[in-house]
Parts: C-alpha cells; structure tokens; sequence
C-alpha cells in the first residue's frame, strides 16, 4: 500500500483515538473526527482497530458521524482488519447506501472465503440503489463464482462503469475474451472516470491485447503506467508477454507526447493562448493533453513565457498543471528553463512525484550534456518512474556510463531497461 499521502495530520495514535471516541456533539470546530479515522491508517495496532470498530457501531444518525463511520470502514478495510470482518458484514444492511459501499469493498480488503458474507455481498446485487461496480469487483477479486449469473444480468448495463466491470467479471470466471473489446472501447470513453476505471477492467482480467491502447489512453501517465507495469509483472513471469512486447509502449508513455496519445476532446476553433493555460488546470487530463498539443502546434514563440508566468502565478503549487508546464517546457526545448527543470527534479514532495520523471525527460529534450551527472545521480532514487525516466533522458543525451549502476538496482525493471536498447 502507497502511504506517501496519509501521514498529513500533526496527531499522535492515542490523541486521533481520543478524538474518534469523542461524541460528535463535543467536537469542537477545529477538531473533526473523520481525520482521526483517516489517520489511523498509520497505526495497525490493536488498540486503533478497536477504536475504528467503536466508532462503525455508533449509531449515530447525524450526516457528521455517518461520515465518519463510512471512512472508518474505509481505515479498517486498508489496514485489512480481519477482527473487524463481523462489525463490517453487519454494516451491509444500513440504509446509507455509501456506508454499505465502503463495507462491501473493505471485506474486498480484507478478503474472506465466508460463504454467507460473500452470499450476502452477492444478494446486494439485486438490492436497488447500490455501488454495483465495487460490489462486482469485490465478488470478482474473492473468487465467488456462485454469483456469476448474477453479475451477468449487468454486462449491458446503461451505466458503463457497470457494465465494464461485469464483462470483466464474466471474462475472469470463464476465461471468454470475446466481450472485452468493449472495455478497450472504455479507454476512449468521454468520461475520464470512465476511461480510468477500464484500465482497472484491463489489469484485472489481465487483457495483454490492450497494453498499446492503454499507452494510449487520455488519462494521467499515472493510470497507464500503473496498468502497464501489473500487466507486465503478471504476463512476463509466465511468459505470456516479454519486456521487449511492453517496453515501446512504456518507454511512449512516459516520454507522454499529446501526439502519441488517441485524444477524445477537439477544438472547432483553436482557442487563445491564455485559455489553452487554463486548460491545464483541468482535473480531466484528456483536455489537458488536447491543450497541450494545440500549444505546441500553435503558439511555440510565445508559450514559454506564458508557461513560466503560470508557473510562478498559481502553477507551482497545483501538482496537476505543474506536471504539464515542466513537460511543455521540455517540448518546447526551452533551454532558459534549465534552473526549473532540476528545481522539479528534485522535489521531494509527495504530490509533486510525476513530475520529477517528467523533468528527467524535459532535461534529455534540451539537449544540456551537463544535466548527465544529476540525472545519474537520479539512478539511486528509490522511484521507479524517476529512475527509468532518467535512463531514458540520459540515452537522448548519449550518456552511456550508466551501466553498473542501472544493472545493479532492484527494481527489475532498470537493468531491463539497460539491457534492451529504447525501441521509441
């Protein structure tokens, strides 16, 4: 489990349980319970299970402490509380249709070869108003093949999440590819969440056929690296795939050029530069990367100022539009930008993680030889993402003293690199 962003709240484990043990009618303001049961998530002891526990059998009616039930089944789900299994299976009959979400993929977390918990997620099914994506997912991930008639009912669900999700279940119970093609459809879906999600689709049900057009999916590089490595640690081991198969699309992605990717937004007219800048602000990074082309094509001269005035104005505090203004400015091979590419190459803050891989590749496209050394010194990092995106700018530099190092690093993934030459 990735931790970077839990540890936010300047709390101790016994002051974050004195809080969630706090009746919601004496918090006070500056106080909230539902960050104590957020916190917790770093405590796998006895004493924070039981205290989440307490806190998902408060009955509570008040939004607040519906609230914060919900994410204590949440907190209790990720740190897979199995003392917890008998409260959460209980929660599966509460009227709050998110608490019964949470409840159902936190025994997902945990998981449980129960058959009545499992019966019991499977009836939900036929319960209306309920999160059938995950309850599928769930049933999906622990094997209960007694509900795969009814999961079927869903493959032609109006809702295409659901319906994506129930394919994908059909084809992992028995092994029938041929509905598939439709997820893959998915990836160029309209809806970002939608487009996200199939890639999930697509590493569950461990669709191989699918690695190029997850390269090429309109989502953050985060989504597609994610599904290509699982996809890649799943099908290689067996042979079923090779890295030399899934190496030019991963090497694609993250050198993650607009043009190398199939956009599903458009322009009728091409916008002014300074809407195209806000565009990068987006949470879809599907327009994000259609703004990004049309920069690129159009107004080259001029963006590079536009792009360090958005910088020093709001983007170098927004991790969305910072990733995509260090790109732009490798793209545009914009050597005054020197000083803050390495600045984002060696940012350390959590949220800020893509894009020290995405200055790794700026600082290869501006053609600077003296970047060679930091980007060596990148090789000992422990981001998988940043270590590759060096090697690659370090190749586009003609450094090739990086041998030793990249063939001795734990990450399988770097001496792969190493021994087969970039095929992008």
């Amino acid at each position: 489990m990735d931790k970077r962003f839990f540890n936010f709240f300047n709390l101790t484990e016994d002051q974050a349980i004195a809080l969630l043990d706090t009746p919601q009618d004496q918090i006070n303001e500056n106080d909230s319970r539902y960050i104590a049961a957020s916190h917790l998530v770093n405590f796998p002891t006895e004493e924070a299970i039981n205290a989440l526990i307490r806190a998902v059998q408060n009955n509570d009616p008040t939004l607040d402490n519906r609230i914060v039930r919900r994410k204590s089944i949440e907190t209790l789900g990720r740190l897979e509380a199995k003392q917890a299994l008998e409260v959460i299976h209980s929660c599966l009959n509460d009227e709050d249709c998110y608490t019964v979400e949470n409840a159902v993929w936190a025994i997902g977390e945990i998981a449980t070869t129960d058959h009545h918990i499992l019966e019991d997620v499977a009836q939900l099914l036929e319960k209306p108003g309920q999160t059938y994506r995950v309850i599928i997912h769930t049933l999906t991930k622990l094997n209960y093949e007694p509900a795969l008639d009814r999961i079927r009912r869903f493959v032609d669900d109006l809702d295409p999440l659901v319906a994506s999700s129930a394919i994908t279940s059909v084809c992992i119970f028995t092994k029938d590819y041929s509905q598939m093609e439709k997820v893959v459809a998915l990836l160029q879906h309209q809806n970002v969440l939608a487009r996200r999600l199939s890639i999930q689709d697509l590493i569950d049900s461990r669709c191989y056929d699918a690695i190029p057009n997850i390269a090429q999916c309109p989502v953050s590089l985060v989504f597609r690296l994610r599904g290509l490595r699982m996809l890649a640690e799943a099908g290689i081991p067996n042979g079923e795939i090779t890295f030399e198969m899934i190496q030019p699309h991963l090497e694609q992605t993250l050198r993650d050029h607009p043009d190398d990717l199939n956009l599903v937004h458009s322009y009728e007219e091409t916008p002014d530069l300074t809407v195209l800048i806000r565009t990068l602000y987006e949470t879809d990074f599907g327009r994000c990367y259609l703004a990004s082309k049309t920069i690129i094509d159009h107004y080259s001269d001029t963006a590079p100022s536009a792009l360090l005035a958005t910088y020093s104005e709001e983007a170098y505090s927004d991790y969305g539009a910072h990733y995509h203004v260090i790109k732009l400015l490798g793209w545009l091979k914009y050597a005054p930008a020197y000083d803050l590419l390495l600045e984002a190459l060696h940012n350390r803050q959590p949220q800020f993680q893509k894009s020290r891989a995405v200055a790794a590749i700026a600082l290869g496209e501006l053609g600077e030889t003296k970047a060679i050394p930091i980007l060596q010194s990148s090789l000992s990092e422990k981001n998988w993402v940043l270590k590759y995106a060096a090697l690659m700018a370090l190749e586009k530099l003609g450094s090739e003293d990086n041998n030793d190092v990249a063939l001795n690093n734990p990450d399988w993934l770097i001496p792969a690199k190493t021994l087969h030459k970039a095929t992008v």
